[in-house]
């Protein structure tokens, strides 16, 4: 099969300085407002009493349910805080949305978990191949092994709610 056009797949380029939840919230909640079917997954910082950079939480964006990303696991852990059962939760999330019609999947990044073949990869191309778009988040080092997963056949975003806007307007109609 031969691929002409891009996937129905967006990713936001960013780098470390810039601060992607806020861009990828503003735009859910724009085409939100539009009447676009929303799924899918974006997360949101949760303020804690001391600098924490993991505390971290999940938005299912089809029911609005909130759950925690990040484990507690005691004072002096180093060890990733990444909670696995969070992830299957916001996989069990993003395939509801997909049965229930969504017409737009929101996925907060694809990071390191998905570079290893893991977190929401599976889902991401479940929701591609339905014909369902999708749109997320991409650091910049992790761009070659998002090229690799689309097969370069993605369309690339800068970290702007206009831009994702335009991209989403710009798909072809959908039935």
């Amino acid at each position: 099969m031969t691929i002409d056009q891009p996937l129905p797949i967006a990713a936001i380029v960013y780098r470390p300085t810039d601060h992607i939840e806020p861009v990828l919230l503003e735009a859910a909640h724009a085409l939100a407002g539009l009447g676009v079917r929303l799924g899918g997954i974006l997360q949101h910082d949760i303020p804690t009493t001391i600098n924490d950079p993991c505390g971290m939480e999940l938005e299912d964006l089809a029911s609005g349910e909130r759950f925690a990303l990040s484990q507690d696991l005691g004072s002096g852990s180093e060890a990733c805080r990444l909670d696995p059962d969070a992830l299957a939760h916001a996989a069990v999330a993003v395939r509801g949305a997909l049965e229930r019609g969504a017409e737009l999947v929101f996925i907060n990044k694809f990071g390191a978990q998905e570079v290893s073949g893991a977190g929401l990869r599976t889902e991401m191309a479940l929701a591609v191949t339905s014909g369902v778009p999708v749109i997320t988040a991409v650091g910049e080092r992790f761009l070659a092994e998002w090229q690799h997963f689309t097969g370069g056949h993605s369309t690339l975003l800068e970290p702007k709610v206009a831009d994702i806007l335009a991209w989403w307007h710009a798909l072809p109609a959908r039935t």
